[in-house]
């Protein structure tokens, strides 16, 4: 079965207020036989998956975020407000969306164990859902990233009727909500604090040297 045309808010605007002074976007990580920022990571397996599109929220540090994602296909929205909360830069991402699709997925800079294959399946999860539904990703009962909703819930995500990011949204919206188990913890593994991003680093390095194994 193929995926549902999908398109993406990769959400990278925030100051990593955890991060004890350290921006967590541009934050190096084993990638190949090298290093990359975060944020270069998540957008790249993003685009492995085939999405319509990409629309990468900047706030702070935005123009060194931009610089970090040099050369590859996405495009940018600057949100003045990113100081007031996550959901003014869902809303600045997903006013800025231009191509039609299906489905459109939230997504966040510092998921960076996410591969392609995890996007894809989130995509092709969506498609057997009914119309109008917002799949949420869950393992081991901990709640995951990203959340993929209807193209046609955009209005309301616009005028505030629905909130994808909210804690409260299965409770606000049982009717459309569906939780998706998968079966790995990349979607709830996400890199807020500097023993996040250590854990994260030796993570990424065994899994560079696994690749590289004979």
């Amino acid at each position: 079965m193929s995926a549902a045309p999908f398109s993406v808010v990769l959400l990278a605007a925030g100051a990593s207020s955890r991060m004890a002074g350290a921006f967590k976007q541009l934050l190096p990580l084993p990638h190949g036989d090298g290093e990359m920022a975060a944020v270069r990571i998540t957008a790249s397996a993003l685009l492995d998956a085939g999405p319509e599109e990409v629309v990468v929220v900047t706030g702070h540090r935005g123009r060194e975020v931009m610089a970090a994602l040099i050369g590859l296909p996405l495009s940018f929205r600057h949100n003045p407000r990113h100081a007031e909360g996550q959901m003014t830069s869902v809303v600045a991402g997903l006013a800025a969306l231009a191509r039609p699709c299906m489905a459109v997925m939230i997504c966040l800079a510092d998921m960076v164990l996410l591969r392609a294959d995890d996007y894809r399946e989130l995509a092709q999860a969506f498609l057997a859902l009914p119309r109008d539904a917002i799949l949420v990703p869950y393992h081991d009962g901990q709640r995951g990233n990203p959340v993929v909703f209807a193209a046609s819930r955009v209005p309301e995500v616009l005028s505030g009727q629905v909130n994808p990011g909210c804690r409260h949204l299965i409770e606000d919206h049982p009717q459309d909500v569906v939780r998706y188990e998968v079966g790995h913890d990349r979607c709830t593994t996400d890199m807020d604090t500097p023993d996040d991003y250590a854990r994260i680093r030796r993570r990424l390095a065994g899994l560079a040297l696994a690749s590289q194994a004979p």
